[in-house]
């Protein structure tokens, strides 16, 4: 039987000598576990279900997972652009009855993931090394900390970096409020009426708490699966390999598709509500600096600019694009940190960040629990839509983390993918929502009044240098944008294309023009509402993936420690 890495007929071991490439390059080149593991052993090869043209407009596609796919989004598409001035009701609907109803199910699966990722940090599997016992990391420490770090930056800390502090402070301040027995206010848990120190302590761990060890908890459960089966069970870095334990050769069928086009609908939308919280923040910017308009045609067209951009970045490929527009993201994100640390309330920020985590600490358990609150709109309208807005993004960062975590114990990789990443979303929060929360307390009320994508700009406005920082800021927002989208794309064509790394480019074109397609007609049918809906709607399913997921992790691992006695 042939190993899934190693695609070869079984007759042509005699016509490769040692040291020549075994796959052919258009498949993903995994890496032969090294010392006693237990391979899995399938007659499956990567891309055998593959429909493929080289003339023309070349594709090799994975059917029936791209079909599928991408008719669907197609047919989604067509649908909110023709009927987008009738369909806000009904994504709101949509939204409200899954935050709504489903709110326990997201908070207790969020926490089901941290328990997981404890568990396994202090129980023997810690040392299971993914790639087999003998294998050595890919990467240096430093290395691999900083992909960590370039992982957890997204459009959403730009976004919420400062309105979600702020947002949860004032709520928290203002205490409870009640009309006919029930709570309308968005303070989380009972917040703190009055009281500007309690409102800023439980407003920095409610945001903490959202940015903190359960959505790292997440990605952590996926990118760990991916790699345990891939690295050292020998299967294709793809979904449907997660669930071998249980549906073991059937996931080259039907229960492997749909986990697979699950995995495409989750990142497209989850992409999708990104970008249009990109392009709102975005063109709110350029309408603040410059006076550009802030219209729905100006969102429009910078999503269609920016998608250009994506796509020029995608048809580079990985090294010369992805990787330099990576680069200068993470550049202009840490300059714009250390600029607000530098002039900013620099001592403030400090000990805040201590305190923060404090606060987090004390607050962690209550804000985690699904039962018997009374914060509705917090617990629905903030955590259940953030899980399923990081659940929607798992199968994109799950897979980044995977490809560049080989050779590290199932210990180092959980500690550091839940505390790197998590720490750096606190600094963040700490720098940004610390200093528009100071810069209230001293009086300053503007951040406040400002709209959800106006209050960076805001509080930027308040610190020396404001028209560079705040032109800093535009321009990072748009660079998350693009290498959101083409990271993305790429992730999207090696799951529709049966795990294939490098399928012909108009495959990749396709889907981050679709990215950007998604995000219009979801601002064009009803705006942020629309984008938070959908990123729900496809959470829910995934977060079924997830758990099943989660199985499969204690499954693998048990084998693994077998092997090695």
């Amino acid at each position: 039987m042939n190993n899934p890495a190693d695609p070869r007929p079984d007759d042509a071991d005699d016509r490769i000598t040692e040291g020549q490439e075994t796959a052919p390059p258009e498949v993903e080149a995994i890496p032969e576990p090294e010392g006693a593991t237990e391979i899995i052993e399938t007659d499956y090869e990567i891309g055998q279900d593959n429909i493929q043209n080289r003339g023309g407009i070349p594709y090799d596609i994975h059917n029936p997972v791209f079909v599928i796919s991408a008719s669907a989004i197609l047919i989604f598409t067509v649908v909110t652009m023709l009927f987008a001035s009738s369909l806000e009701p009904v994504f709101t609907g949509l939204r409200d009855a899954l935050t709504g109803n489903l709110d326990w199910f997201f908070l207790t699966a969020g926490n089901i993931f941290v328990l997981t990722c404890l568990i396994l940090i202090v129980s023997p599997y810690g040392s299971v090394r993914l790639g087999g016992p003998e294998a050595t990391p890919d990467f240096s420490l430093s290395g691999w900390f900083a992909m960590l770090f370039a992982a957890g930056m997204g459009i959403g800390l730009m976004f919420y970096g400062v309105a979600e502090p702020m947002g949860h402070f004032d709520a928290a301040l203002a205490g409870p409020v009640v009309e006919d027995g029930v709570r309308t206010d968005w303070a989380p848990l009972a917040g703190a009426t009055g009281d500007e120190l309690g409102a800023r302590r439980l407003g920095m761990a409610a945001t903490i708490f959202h940015w903190g060890l359960h959505p790292w908890a997440i990605y952590a459960v996926l990118a760990l699966s991916l790699a345990l089966f891939s690295y050292n069970k020998g299967l294709p870095l793809t979904m449907r390999s997660v669930f071998y334990p249980i549906f073991g050769d059937r996931i080259w069928g039907w229960p492997g598709h749909v986990i697979d086009i699950l995995a495409v609908f989750a990142t497209i939308f989850g992409l999708a509500t990104s970008l249009g919280l990109g392009a709102e923040q975005a063109t709110a910017g350029l309408s603040h600096l410059f006076g550009i308009e802030a219209s729905l045609t100006t969102k429009i067209i910078l999503i269609v600019v920016i998608t250009l951009i994506a796509t020029i970045s995608v048809v580079a490929g990985v090294e010369k694009g992805v990787k330099l527009l990576s680069e200068a993201n993470m550049a202009l994100a840490i300059l714009l940190l250390v600029f607000v640390i530098a002039v900013g309330p620099t001592w403030s920020i400090l000990t805040g960040f201590f305190g923060n985590l404090r606060a987090y600490a004390v607050d962690i358990i209550p804000l985690s629990n699904p039962f018997g609150r009374t914060d509705d709109n917090f617990r629905q309208g903030w955590t259940a839509f953030y899980w399923a807005w990081w659940i929607s993004w798992s199968p994109f960062v799950g897979m980044f983390i995977a490809r560049v975590s080989r050779g590290r114990t199932v210990r180092q990789f959980l500690i550091a993918v839940l505390i790197v990443p998590s720490l750096v979303c606190v600094l963040w929060m700490t720098a940004l929502g610390g200093t528009a929360i100071s810069l209230t307390l001293g009086g300053f009320a503007g951040i406040t009044e400002a709209p959800l994508e106006l209050k960076l700009f805001s509080m930027l406005e308040q610190l020396p240098l404001s028209q560079i920082s705040s032109f800093i800021g535009i321009i990072l927002v748009i660079v998350f944008f693009v290498t959101s989208s083409d990271s993305g794309s790429l992730v999207i064509d090696t799951i529709s294309a049966g795990g294939k790394i490098n399928a012909p480019v108009p495959q990749r074109v396709f889907w981050c023009s679709f990215e950007g397609l998604v995000a219009i007609a979801l601002l064009l049918g009803g705006g942020l509402t629309a984008l938070q809906a959908m990123a729900v709607s496809t959470g829910l399913p995934f977060t079924i993936v997830l758990l099943g997921a989660v199985w499969a992790i204690f499954k693998g691992l048990a084998a693994e420690r077998r092997e090695i006695a």
